[in-house]
């Protein structure tokens, strides 16, 4: 049976850091980070592509764009992609080529570890190899991240603990699978394409998200929305603007024939989502503005889907709600 091609694309992280005197630095090659676990040569053919070589704090949406673009180039040339990530921002990288690249019939993972390979003591092996074993398997397609035993959809996962191994949650979705050893034991099946796969180009990168705290000035809403085109409001519990703000965000957002400027409502709390119309502070907010409501979705996937919605220009506001509700990758399931 013929080997499946596999590319691994690096662009730094932790997995492929050794330690210096001002802290941990990536600065392994691609091909001295997979000369650590040369047995994956009995799995896959593995090929390398080094994007670049930076810490995750640093990568942004230029880098979301570098990767699709890397993996439209090479579609037709391999059977799946690895993306070596560093762990801090790689749930944004994972909704955001959830977005960028769409009905997938190949695996697009992403990896990383939260231990350099080089290290005597890592899991960066095992999350490389754990990898390769969801990627080779004939079920898998789409955006996913592979850490830790779990295979989480590219717009569910969120990093939840910043030093144990399970670094990696699915938020208000169960795991698509699980990893043990050279076996996938798949819980749901990856979604079906339904028609070719489709990659953008763009992303329009003003959107601020804003996490309310008890007592914020008003002051700086309409500088906000001066400066950015959408604006995510992470509120306390299931949702609301507290009644001192409401002003201010009628100020800022305006009409969206006329500003297209947009508000999202979410949660700060983690599970379960929001749902802005329970209390009377969430009611009045549906009473007076137009806005979108995030529901189940993580921050991750609300940050990235309206960068790739703002780029597509939507003449109306209930053409840009209808598009920001059809699902994609799992990422949503009310409406």
């Amino acid at each position: 049976m013929t080997k499946q091609r596999i590319l691994f694309i690096t662009t730094g992280g932790t997995i492929a850091s050794v330690r210096t005197q001002q802290g941990l630095k990536p600065v392994l090659t691609s091909e001295e980070l997979l000369a650590h676990l040369p047995e994956l040569k009995e799995l896959c053919c593995p090929e390398t592509l080094a994007l670049c070589s930076i810490d995750s704090t640093d990568l942004g949406q230029e880098h979301w764009l570098m990767m699709a673009r890397a993996i439209q180039e090479n579609y037709a040339l391999y059977d799946g992609f690895i993306i070596c990530h560093g762990t801090d921002t790689l749930a944004y990288s994972a909704a955001a080529l959830s977005y960028l690249i769409q009905n997938a019939d190949k695996p697009i993972i992403l990896t990383g570890a939260q231990q350099p390979i080089s290290n005597e003591i890592t899991d960066a092996k095992k999350n490389l190899r754990d990898s390769v074993v969801c990627a080779i398997d004939p079920g898998s397609r789409g955006v996913m991240v592979v850490f830790g035993g779990h295979v989480i959809a590219g717009t569910r996962a969120k990093k939840n603990k910043t030093i144990s191994y399970d670094a990696f949650a699915s938020v208000n979705f169960p795991e698509l699978a699980l990893v043990q050893g050279d076996r996938l034991v798949r819980y749901i099946s990856s979604p079906w394409p339904t028609g070719p796969v489709e990659f953008s180009r763009v992303l329009d990168p003003k959107v601020f998200l804003l996490k309310l705290t008890p007592g914020m000035s008003p002051a700086l809403i309409p500088e906000i929305f001066r400066l950015y085109d959408c604006v995510i409001v992470e509120s306390f519990g299931v949702g609301g603007i507290p009644q001192q703000l409401m002003d201010a965000f009628a100020e800022g957002l305006g009409d969206y024939e006329t500003t297209h400027k947009v508000l999202i409502m979410t949660t700060q709390v983690t599970y379960e989502g929001s749902d802005v119309g329970v209390y009377e502070v969430g009611k009045r907010v549906k009473n007076r503005f137009r806005f979108l409501e995030a529901h189940d979705m993580t921050i991750e996937a609300v940050v990235t889907k309206s960068m790739w919605l703002l780029a597509q220009n939507c003449e109306s506001f209930d053409q840009l709600q209808q598009r920001f509700y059809r699902q994609v990758n799992f990422d949503t399931f009310y409406h």
